[in-house]
């Protein structure tokens, strides 16, 4: 046999042979953190849906740790995920809102592990500035999106293109927007095998055949939930089935936020790929492909965890799976993100550590992103206590005991992209404008008060143990000033210990 017929007959034999793949037995656990975008905990049998179809997950939820109630900490793309892979709160890294580049000096994950032997890979959507470029440590880089060129920084190339894009134009696609980009949509209505979830499994799974015996950080982040509200999968859900939340018809009036109204009434007349929001039927059509896209991105995290699963990796591997914020789909008749509701600040967090055994552990309790960071270096053998401002959560997850603590959530004001349409000459009274221009600082105690504070608009209070779906602002009632006086003291407190001197007095 000549040598380039070994090679290729080796490189695809059984996936258990290693002689190809000399395993370094460094004793330092490998990390698959698998993400998506705007996806919400109750898209999963753990967390509470038995009827969307999601084995995959399933499976992964049934050997890992599931935190209850995990909260991002701020619910829009940028800040949160720059809480998720630096560890700091958005106006520490800076990225108080979409489309901020990450600055340079702020480590992610590889910088701050800072270990030549870890291979490194971030495969899927950054929204961290410099889309298509490989930085802040990862080694292999992978892009699908070509949404935010005019966001790059001076000097990078703003005629690149990403590497989905030329997966497509090598099957022979066009691209369909007059920039010469496959825009979202265009993508979304491909067969299955051509679309982003698929693209992505086939990389990472290269990678993990590549790297199978160094030590490795693989991050793989979906674009899917996130919309368009379309996908290869729409129709295996029927729309007529979908159950419309519970609070879909709450207009809370005078008492909500006026920015929230705002938002509203711009769900009512968006009209997300054809669907009608003025009718239910258009918003059980656009539940029912948003369950879709779910389903879809479950096959390709399936297709992750079996190649893990099937090379061996699987018992040295932390598996992380979580999202950058939830979706409205619905509540409030609202669509998307980007309020202090529980449908968008929560997120499904699991965590499979082969060194605590593969068995699923409930933790109870609230936690946030803000202590992945922390929780994730201990558990890869790395602690640095004091370094984060989150706490690690291993003691509880060892302990069994439910999480304490307050959770705090930010908003920062998103003025120059998600609102601009806000800013549109009928909407120029001063009441709109200093809506649109709210800061809001949260705080959820562990008995379930919930406290919004903004700098701009309408406060909010809630109880959430009895009002789990947030209908009744108690805030205006005169019957709590004195958890009303309680949670505002602890809000500033957490601002003053963590130099947060934007939002409410």
């Amino acid at each position: 046999m000549r040598r380039r017929e070994f090679l290729k007959s080796a490189v695809t034999a059984p996936l258990g042979a290693n002689f190809i793949f000399p395993e370094r037995r460094t004793g330092k656990p490998n990390l698959l953190f698998v993400w998506t975008d705007q996806q919400r905990p109750d898209t999963m049998s753990v967390y509470g849906n038995s009827r969307i179809h999601a084995p995959n997950l399933d499976k992964l939820a049934a050997e890992s740790i599931v935190f209850e109630r995990a909260y991002v900490s701020q619910p829009v793309c940028t800040p949160s995920r720059s809480t998720v892979l630096t560890g700091l709160w958005p106006h520490q890294s800076g990225c108080t809102e979409n489309n901020i580049p990450l600055p340079e000096k702020i480590p992610c994950l590889p910088e701050i592990l800072s270990d030549p032997e870890y291979r490194t890979g971030y495969f899927g959507k950054w929204h961290l500035g410099d889309e298509l470029f490989a930085q802040h440590g990862f080694e292999e880089w992978e892009s699908i999106e070509d949404t935010y060129r005019e966001y790059f920084r001076p000097g990078r190339d703003r005629s690149r293109r990403s590497t989905y894009h030329q997966f497509l134009s090598e099957l022979g696609y066009k691209p369909d927007d007059p920039e010469g980009v496959f825009s979202r949509l265009y993508a979304a209505k491909l067969p299955i095998e051509h679309c982003k979830p698929k693209f992505l499994e086939a990389k990472a799974c290269d990678f993990l055949r590549r790297h199978r015996g160094e030590p490795f950080v693989l991050h793989v982040n979906f674009l899917e939930p996130h919309p368009p509200y379309y996908g290869p999968l729409n129709g295996l859900y029927r729309a007529e089935e979908m159950e419309l939340p519970p609070n879909h018809a709450d207009l809370s009036g005078e008492d909500e936020p006026l920015r929230h109204r705002l938002l509203r009434e711009r769900a009512r007349v968006s009209r997300p790929e054809g669907m009608d929001l003025r009718t239910e039927a258009g918003w059980r059509h656009l539940i029912a492909n948003y369950w879709g896209s779910v389903t879809h991105v479950d096959r390709s995290v399936g297709a992750i965890l079996d190649t893990l699963e099937n090379l061996g990796l699987a018992d040295r591997t932390i598996v992380v799976y979580t999202s950058d914020h939830g979706e409205m789909l619905g509540a409030h008749r609202m669509i998307q993100k980007g309020v202090m509701y529980e449908e968008a600040v929560r997120v499904p967090w699991l965590m499979r550590v082969p060194a605590l055994g593969r068995r699923q552990r409930v933790v109870r309790g609230r936690c946030s992103h803000i202590d992945l960071m922390s929780t994730l270096l201990e558990l890869m053998k790395r602690p640095m206590p004091g370094r984060f401002p989150g706490r690690s959560l291993l003691p509880a997850i060892r302990s069994g005991r439910p999480l304490r603590g307050d959770v705090f959530i930010q908003w920062n004001a998103t003025v120059r992209y998600v609102e601009n349409d806000f800013l549109k000459p009928e909407f120029r009274t001063d009441a709109i404008q200093r809506a649109v221009r709210t800061n809001t600082r949260t705080i959820i105690s562990p008995d379930g008060w919930k406290l919004c504070l903004s700098d701009a608009d309408k406060h909010q209070l809630f109880d959430t143990n009895k009002d789990p779906w947030e209908t009744r602002n108690l805030y205006y009632t005169g019957k709590h000033a004195g958890v009303i006086a309680q949670l505002t003291a602890r809000i500033h407190a957490w601002q003053q210990s963590v130099k947060d001197t934007v939002g409410p007095a």
